[in-house]
């Protein structure tokens, strides 16, 4: 966990009620008598307890680890040696900003070149770069698939929209036939640092915005910022076997990032038409199919369709009641690691809505040799009829 701003304005001894030189066990045996008492479970519709036990666990996260107890500690120590002993929320001149300006303004010039040696956290944290390097926004983008598409997989143009390169000044945000230059007030560094008797200041160099560059002539497309919205399109694999509402990543092909940061994601999320005849249960696929009264109870034959364009022939053996299933192997949705999942088969016995008058006579001679509604009591409520 790097050092963070809140770690200035809050103090988590006195959240945990431990003095600053109390164990690692009697800080643990604190946080844990705290969370039993403010739990959530243990006071509902109390907001404020529901506050106190995140108050508790933030402060156990950084003093319940030797390394990051240790991090909060020098930079608590720094920060009051700095601003002449200000308490956890009132080191003076602390704006809001992010911890390395703090730093900086403890530190003077160093803020501009690192750290010292001796510094905790290694590397140089107390470095103000000119342009924070971040990721670009991630995207989102809709596919609609037939169900063959879906288990097959495809290969599709999709089209999104969201910020880009502008195709006018390639990202550089001058206007053709120019480029941008140092910026002259800063150097490049994308900072000033201004003294203030035995302090020295950093802080964005006004001239050039924080970003080191200076554009004389912006381009007229983008006004400069070296990017615009456009809708563009996008060539994306959609694997095979996947599932409706599945969300695909597809990395590096979003938005812009800044200061030499990656790309953002496109993000398409799947929609799967539904299927007459077959449907999904994970990587199986089910289909009902209708069979008679004699077919079920003398026993069939059926030849089945596959999604995967194959008939198989299943036995349907006599006596076999509506809603069966049977399992034939390897013909569902392809798996992701390898492999097929099944088809799943369901006999569904059909009663016909209607009778000729040989069915009904044939019925009827059947229902003779039904059980009787005696034989059918007994077997539902017992010998005794309880």
């Amino acid at each position: 966990m790097a050092p963070q701003r809140e770690w200035l304005e809050k103090d988590y001894y006195d959240v945990l009620g431990v003095a600053r030189d109390a164990s690692a066990d009697d800080i643990k045996k604190a946080y844990r008598r705290l969370a039993r008492e403010n739990h959530p479970d243990a006071n509902p519709d109390d907001p404020q307890a529901e506050r106190r036990f995140k108050e508790v666990g933030e402060a156990y996260a950084v003093l319940g680890e030797e390394a990051r107890r240790r991090e909060y500690d020098e930079i608590r120590r720094l920060g009051a040696a700095g601003f002449g002993g200000a308490g956890a929320s009132g080191f003076g001149g602390f704006d809001g900003g992010d911890l390395g300006d703090l730093l900086t303004q403890i530190f003077g010039n160093a803020g501009a070149g690192g750290a010292s040696r001796g510094s905790p956290f290694g590397g140089s944290p107390f470095d103000r770069r000119r342009a924070p390097s971040r990721k670009g926004a991630d995207l989102r983008a809709d596919v609609h698939l037939t169900f063959e598409d879906a288990l097959a997989g495809v290969r599709t143009t999709l089209r999104v929209t969201g910020d880009g390169a502008c195709d006018t000044c390639h990202g550089s945000g001058a206007a053709p036939g120019t480029s941008p230059t140092v910026c002259t007030v800063c150097g490049g560094r994308g900072q000033v640092t201004i003294d203030q008797g035995p302090f020295s200041f950093a802080q964005p160099c006004q001239a050039c915005g924080g970003r080191g560059q200076r554009i004389e002539t912006p381009c007229a497309t983008c006004g400069g910022s070296g990017r615009v919205v456009k809708p563009r399109e996008l060539n994306v694999r959609i694997p095979a076997g996947v599932k409706d509402g599945a969300v695909i990543r597809v990395p590096g092909r979003g938005g812009p990032g800044t200061g030499g940061g990656p790309a953002g994601d496109v993000l398409v999320t799947v929609h799967v038409a539904p299927h007459p005849r077959f449907g999904r249960r994970g990587d199986d696929v089910t289909l009902d199919v209708p069979v008679s009264f004699s077919e079920a109870a003398l026993g069939t034959k059926l030849t089945v369709p596959t999604p995967n364009a194959h008939t198989r022939t299943i036995k349907v053996p006599a006596g076999t009641s509506s809603g069966r299933t049977f399992r034939i192997r390897g013909e569902g949705a392809p798996r992701r690691g390898g492999g097929h999942g099944d088809l799943l088969v369901t006999v569904k016995v059909q009663v016909p809505p209607k009778l000729s008058r040989d069915q009904k006579r044939l019925l009827q001679e059947l229902a003779e040799h039904d059980p009787t509604p005696d034989e059918r009591q007994r077997f539902l409520f017992g010998a005794d009829g309880s």
